[in-house]
């Protein structure tokens, strides 16, 4: 059994848990759940860094990240710095994160939110909703293809823009179909946690323009963005890079402006 396979494993238990102590109804009731979302898709298609900045503690493949940093502060700042998104760790045994950090994110900046999440059943998407996101991510490795329309349909009904991750071209296949917004790359295979920009460029003539093409993972420097435009990538994801510093809105900042001048 791979980390991913442990991971889906553990939350199915934990949304099955959830879903017992607070109905949909109570979701839905969510001062937050009728609020207009603001489209990470049509923020990186205006952009020109295409800046995904994340909130992320630790993760299964470097344990600790920082654990020092609260969201709002995180959230303000990455505002500030220009960034087109904000994607925000809700998982807690493997990340860190919580439902209450999209939350607190959601009160902290204008940015679209998306919540990053191992989504397995349309209540996480209810939840993504109510606490004020944007964005929900589904993740064809974990997902089949009915499972994918399932869930991006439904994301659509409530006005949610939907990124969808594959990181090999099977994936890619099963996955293209109109109720998705963004297709994002993953360069790290997760069997063995290397990282390849190779992924992204491989792929990229693959996924058709409809869609905004997005690489995740890897993406530690500028000169990395510079190699992924060429391509057709419009959105860029960074956790790590701006999370392991002390302030990752002013590492943003200095980011984007190294990447535009």
């Amino acid at each position: 059994m791979n980390i991913l396979d442990k991971i889906v494993r553990d939350k199915r238990l934990e949304v099955d848990l959830r879903k017992s102590i607070i109905p949909t109804s109570q979701l839905e009731a969510s001062v937050l759940f009728n609020r207009e979302i603001v489209s990470l898709a049509q923020n990186l298609r205006q952009s020109n860094s295409g800046i995904i900045a994340e909130h992320k503690r630790r993760s299964p493949s470097k344990s600790i990240i920082n654990h020092d940093l609260n969201v709002q502060d995180v959230a303000s700042g990455y505002e500030k710095s220009g960034v087109c998104g904000m994607s925000v760790l809700s998982d807690g045994k493997y990340f860190g994160g919580s439902l209450d950090d999209v939350l607190v994110a959601r009160a902290s900046c204008n940015l679209p939110i998306l919540r990053k999440e191992f989504i397995i059943d349309e209540y996480q998407i209810l939840e993504a909703k109510s606490y004020g996101a944007d964005v929900i991510l589904l993740i064809a490795a974990i997902l089949s293809k009915a499972e994918i329309k399932q869930f991006s349909e439904f994301a659509k009904s409530l006005k949610l823009d939907v990124l969808l991750e594959v990181h090999n071209e099977a994936e890619l296949h099963k996955s293209i179909m109109p109720s998705l917004d963004m297709l994002g790359v993953n360069n790290r295979n997760l069997k063995t946690f290397d990282v390849s920009l190779e992924t992204s460029k491989k792929l990229s003539t693959k996924i058709p323009d409809d869609f905004v093409k997005v690489s995740e993972s890897g993406i530690g420097s500028v000169s990395a963005i510079k190699e992924l435009k060429p391509y057709g990538y419009k959105g860029f994801l960074i956790g790590e890079n701006f999370m392991k510093t002390d302030n990752p809105g002013v590492s943003a900042l200095k980011f984007i402006q190294n990447l535009e001048a």
